[in-house]
This record gives C-alpha cells, structure tokens and sequence, in this order.
C-alpha cells in the first residue's frame, strides 16, 4: 500500500471510528488495515490512534495528521478531477512544427476547422524542415515528410504523397524532353538534395518501373538543403528534381514547370506526425487525429 492509500484509509478510519467499519468500506482485510497503521505511525514516529479492546480515540498529532490528510487528498481530487474534464474538452496550448509548404498550403487553410472544433486548444505553430528536439526545445509534436530518423519518437504515419518528377521549360528546350527512363543518361541533369538534418547527399533520382524502384544517377552543377532553393534551381533550369505533387502543383498549372516520365513516377513519400508522448495529453491527441483526417482527405 503506497503512502496516498495509507493516507485515504486512515482518514477513513477517522471518520468511520473503527478499523473494522474501514475494512470493510474499503473491501480490505482488518490485518492488513492495522498493519498498515502500524507502518504508518512507525514511519511518521508518533501515535495517531490510542486502541483498546473496546474503542479507539485520535490522539493530538492524530488530528493534525487528519487535517493533513483531509488537505492533501482533496487537492489530488481536485488535479485529477481537472484533468479528467481536460480529457473530455481539450484545452490548453499546443506547439507543433510543420514543413513549411505543407503548412502554407495544407494545414494552415484548413486550420479554422479545427479551431472551431476545439474553441479552448491555442496553437504556437513553427514552419521548418529542420530536426527539432522535441523535449528540448518544449515542441509537442511534428509533421515530417520522407522517411524517419531512429529518433527515440512516437511516430503515427498520417499520409502517403504522389511525387512527380520534374523540369523548367527552358531546361527542356536545351536539353530535349526525355520519353524513356534511358534518355536520361543523355546529357541531362539533376538538382541535388543535401538533407538540411544530416547533410546526407541525395544525389540519385528515383522511380518505379513494373513495382520496383530504380534509382538513376545524373550529374549535377548545384546541390541545396532547402525545399524553396530546390525549387527555384529548378524552375530555373538548373535540372531535373522530384517533388511531392502538391508542391508543384502551381507551377505545373502556370507551365513553369513541366512533368517528365509521367508513366515512372517516383515512390511515394510517406508523411508522420512524431510526438514523444507515449500517454498523450487531449489536446495532442485531438490534433494528431485531426491531421490524420485532413491528410486522408487531402489525398
């Protein structure tokens, strides 16, 4: 029996009058009431209860002890009760991370829904591809896009992204629009992806042929760590890159960009939401699975 359990039985031994009356409320032994008491006073080193074979009276440190006691425990109900209605009505602030694209274009449009939903969770939202210490930096969850650092989080997948594949214009009429995956190794070119966490090099370009993926290597003049310089390396004829579709939606629809090997698009990239919390608080969970649904409809 840990100290709160003690503490709950001998206030209800005080109130009750009886160790027996206790016992039986509480639907525990009269053995293991009394043993209990017995630890109880030995560890406090004083005498709460004076017992006879007839009756039991609450010496003076006993009714201090009480009070104590009767304090104690009706604040814990009173946390536990607060975050029980927490549960019910998430509250509270909430800090997330999100890739800034998505953000502008996804999340963001979407979020006075889930502000109407949830009136009383304040959102502090950061927009970056970085790696962010959850725990350090005081971040309650993040959206990430590729594939999953052995980060020690939670992750929940909430989407899988079509990609496609990639080039400006201009870049197409110097270089020729390749039809077939071989007309790549002629003479064309790639923009290069430096992970802006690791600063691993991506320096190949992927595709699925007959359900399996192949990676081709083309030759690069520029590599970049950042999501809108890739872009703009490649709308500016810099070479061919690959994007999850809704990133280049716009500039496909104005013709900056045009789509290439239409027939071979790359594998999809998976999107999660990772949070450190194994037991997550109402408002993180509410939020998680509202991005779960925008992401699924989105898709």
């Amino acid at each position: 029996m840990d100290r709160l359990d003690t503490m709950r039985l001998y206030a209800r031994i005080v109130e009750l009058g009886s160790f027996t009356a206790a016992a039986n409320d509480l639907d525990l032994p009269r053995a293991t009431v009394t043993h209990a008491i017995k630890k109880l006073e030995a560890r406090l080193g004083a005498q709460l209860l004076q017992r006879t074979t007839r009756c039991q009276r609450i010496t003076r440190d006993g009714q201090a002890y009480y009070a104590h006691c009767v304090r104690l425990l009706a604040d814990l109900d009173e946390v536990e009760a607060d975050f029980r209605e927490a549960a019910l009505k998430p509250q509270g602030r909430l800090r997330i991370d999100l890739p800034a694209t998505l953000a502008r274009q996804v999340v963001i449009p979407a979020l006075p829904e889930f502000c109407a939903r949830f009136p009383l969770v304040e959102l502090d939202i950061g927009t970056s591809d970085r790696f962010v210490d959850l725990l350090r930096e005081g971040v309650d969850c993040v959206l990430r896009v590729g594939e999953l650092p052995d980060s020690g989080l939670v992750g929940r997948r909430v989407a899988m992204l079509a990609q496609a594949t990639v080039a400006s214009a201009g870049y197409l009429r110097r270089h020729g629009k390749p039809i077939l995956l071989a007309d790549l190794q002629q003479g064309h070119l790639a923009v290069n992806w430096a992970s802006p966490t690791t600063r691993r090099l991506e320096s190949s370009l992927e595709f699925v042929v007959n359900r399996r993926r192949r990676e081709v290597h083309l030759p690069s003049r520029v590599t970049v760590s950042g999501v809108d310089a890739y872009l703009a390396c490649c709308e500016a004829g810099l070479g061919i890159a690959q994007f999850p579709r809704y990133r280049v939606a716009d500039s496909l629809a104005r013709g900056t960009l045009r789509e290439i090997l239409p027939d071979l698009p790359p594998p999809t990239l998976s999107v999660h939401v990772l949070y450190a919390q194994q037991q997550m608080p109402a408002r993180l969970r509410v939020f998680v699975d509202w991005l779960v649904e925008l992401m699924e409809r989105q898709a």
